[in-house]
């Protein structure tokens, strides 16, 4: 198991790696339409998206916790 301290790496990745593959996938699919390269393009694309989102949401994340946080209700 991974030890806590990297729980916030461990989380950009995955939450990276998961919106960068649905939001490839739609913007391939309405680029090319569902060709028979499809999957091959798609992954193409979301490998390329995921190097650039991961470090963008680790870098992006603290700023949206410190918004979020400014636009809740303290109760």
């Amino acid at each position: 198991m991974i030890p806590k301290r990297f729980e916030f790496v461990v989380f950009g990745l995955v939450l990276s790696g998961l919106m960068s593959f649905l939001v490839s996938g739609i913007a391939t699919a309405r680029t090319t339409g569902l060709v028979e390269s499809f999957p091959g393009l798609w992954i193409g694309a979301w490998l390329t998206s995921w190097l650039v989102a991961f470090p963008a949401v680790l870098v992006v994340a603290p700023i949206a916790r410190r918004l979020v946080h400014r636009l809740i209700r303290q109760d």
